[in-house]
């Protein structure tokens, strides 16, 4: 009997293990693959963009949360220096009671920014689908992708596997609080959305699409 117990540990152990290599490799793999498309200034950037694609990161009290006001700003500030003619809001409009974009969009036209130059993807659940959307719906195929530093490798990972030349520019480098449990999911996350982009599911809201050459005021409708 204590053999038998000793051996079912021990494959424990070694699935365990073998999990545990496999999560590093991907992670290492999805590192690499987007390593060359993030960048460390705003002037490695071109002018060529579609648009400055800037992902939800949660409300507090009804306001942007701390971490989603410094993706706001940094996206705003790209804006501003003429990167990219139109700013994609993606983030979480799951219920009558919860408009990430709104409030985003928002932001940006007290920023200064016109509201025709302000799209807002609704459905923006998750990373991925952030990005499938964007190309699916927004036809973007150039994009700058704002969020934060340890958020930005698999975002631009995404955005590469799902069809689009996309660069990455990290939110200020400011301390949040509870990092390291955010570093431990990503790495989780990273590993999942590596299968995601590789079978690429449909996300969970689709719809007609949108060109980025109009007025973003058309995306108004679905708040």
């Amino acid at each position: 009997m204590k053999k038998w117990i000793k051996r079912i540990v021990l494959i424990l152990i070694i699935l365990l293990v073998l999990i545990a290599l496999s999560i590093l490799g991907l992670n290492l793999w999805v590192t690499l693959h987007a390593k060359k498309n993030i960048v460390s200034s705003s002037q490695e950037l071109t002018r060529n963009y579609d648009c400055i694609l800037i992902l939800g990161a949660g409300l507090k009290n009804g306001q942007a949360s701390p971490m989603l006001t410094d993706r706001l700003e940094k996206g705003i500030e790209l804006y501003k220096q003429g990167k990219a003619p139109k700013l994609l809001m993606s983030g979480d409009h799951g219920t009558e009671y919860y408009n990430e974009v709104k409030v985003m969009k928002q932001y940006a036209i007290d920023a200064g920014v016109p509201s025709s130059d302000i799209f807002m993807d609704h459905a923006g659940f998750s990373t991925y689908e952030s990005m499938y959307r964007a190309r699916a719906i927004f036809g973007a195929e150039k994009v700058v992708i704002v969020t934060q530093k340890y958020h930005l490798t698999r975002a631009v990972y995404n955005a590469k596997n799902l069809g689009m030349d996309a660069y990455g520019v990290a939110a200020a480098p400011i301390n949040y609080g509870g990092q390291t449990i955010r570093n431990i999911r990503e790495y989780l996350a990273i590993s999942k959305d590596f299968v995601m982009t590789f079978i690429k599911p449909e996300p969970t809201v689709l719809g007609n699409p949108i060109s980025l050459d109009g007025s973003g005021d058309v995306t108004n409708g679905a708040d």
